[in-house]
């Protein structure tokens, strides 16, 4: 299948070959013919699959084939996180380039001023997390009354950060008919079933590849680590071998975030920190510096396991396990992207062995363990340290007996 199949009109065909975009992926060949019909869809497929062009192109062609005079949006594209919705707001400008439309973001982060200054220009599509819409709408700067297709991307994520409410509460003030189209990582758990059904009316239902899908382009492999100074070496000999171009290191904690990114500096390899409590101008400048190629590494909590498209990140080091296997897919789904092969390196100490067995189980695969020459683990860290039994109810009688006696 090409992109001439799907009866994309020539302006969007001219974006897409300005883009290098040479077929349709699997969730874009599923998604977008649906979308054409006029039908709700409900789609599942992991990061790095195109789904933001899978919602895009068709909300573009929508506003092509049906023009209208209208100073507020008649789209709206909701995103759990601002680099998410960042990221898609510059999908959407590219692949619109010779659409004429008019696209604007409102995140939070941003002074509120700013913001309304962009509210008062014609809007064609609307991309905005559901916090900041929700306040705006609450103080009538904004008017949804126009929508006419509503676009939910990273369903499950907006679920687990609480965002459920709200986005019912933006639906609420949609007083007419929309199509409406709920993207998902999965589409089990997490209450994304229930949560599209409220909102979804007899959807085409989307299910590219399964939740625990790994991405055949990502090389993965763990390394065993006796202690944190030990990560470090195997860390700094994983970024300064030849083959790593640019990586993001990923952490669980802020305060972890900007020791190690210290103690890269320290090391003379360039690196910055990403994590949630930066202002969003500072977070922009950092990104803006790994995504430019000024610094190769970048240090991050989970804000950059999601929104951050580029081709060139060659790894993905866990240096810190996540807890959860839909984590762990999302954070090394940040390399092999496109057509690109990557390589996602964890490094695993004796407390790590818990969030590893729970991964592998998500993944129903074992990842493989790989070694470095003089940096090899000295401590049996294999097998995750067995609990003391409890003791036999008889045994603790016993034992009270003899405290009585």
């Amino acid at each position: 299948m090409t992109f001439e199949d799907l009866d994309l009109d020539p302006k969007i065909l001219s974006a897409i070959t300005e883009q290098h975009f040479n077929k349709p992926t699997p969730i874009q060949a599923e998604v977008i013919p649906w979308m054409l019909m006029k039908r709700d869809v409900l789609a599942g497929a992991a990061t790095g699959t195109g789904k933001t062009a899978a919602f895009v192109l068709p909300a573009l062609q929508f506003l092509l084939d049906e023009p209208k005079h209208s100073s507020t949006p008649r789209v709206l594209i909701l995103a759990p996180t601002r680099e998410l919705a960042f990221q898609t707001h510059k999908v959407a400008k590219q692949l619109a380039n010779y659409c004429q439309c008019k696209i604007q973001i409102i995140t939070g982060g941003f002074a509120s001023d700013k913001q309304l200054e962009k509210l008062q220009t014609p809007i064609d599509i609307l991309v905005a997390t559901p916090g900041r819409l929700l306040n705006l709408m609450g103080k009538e700067f904004i008017d949804l009354s126009n929508i006419e297709m509503l676009i939910i991307d990273e369903a499950d994520r907006m679920l687990d950060m609480g965002q459920g409410p709200d986005v019912n509460a933006l639906l609420k003030a949609i007083p007419n008919d929309f199509q409406a189209s709920c993207f998902s990582a999965t589409l089990a758990g997490s209450g994304v079933e229930k949560f599209a059904t409220e909102i979804l009316e007899d959807p085409a239902i989307v299910q590219i590849d399964a939740p625990n899908k790994q991405s055949v382009q990502v090389q993965q492999q763990i390394y065993f680590a006796d202690n944190k100074q030990h990560k470090q070496q195997l860390l700094k000999t994983l970024i300064n071998d030849q083959s790593c171009q640019s990586a993001i290191v990923f952490c669980n904690k802020k305060e972890r975030t900007i020791e190690l990114d210290a103690w890269l500096q320290e090391q003379k390899i360039s690196s910055t920190a990403l994590h949630g409590d930066m202002i969003q101008a500072k977070r922009m400048e950092r990104t803006k510096k790994f995504t430019s190629g000024k610094v190769k590494t970048l240090v991050a909590t989970d804000v950059a396991s999601r929104g951050l498209d580029m081709l060139k990140i060659t790894h993905v080091i866990n240096f810190d396990m996540p807890h959860r296997g839909d984590t762990y897919i999302h954070r090394i789904g940040r390399t092999g992207r496109g057509q690109q092969v990557g390589i996602a390196y964890s490094l695993i100490e004796a407390h790590d062995i818990e969030h590893l067995h729970r991964i592998e189980y998500h993944l129903q695969n074992k990842l493989p363990v790989a070694k470095i020459l003089g940096l090899e683990a000295k401590s049996k860290i294999t097998k995750v340290n067995k609990q003391k039994k409890k003791p036999h109810k008889k045994k603790l009688a016993n034992k009270a007996k003899k405290k009585v006696i």
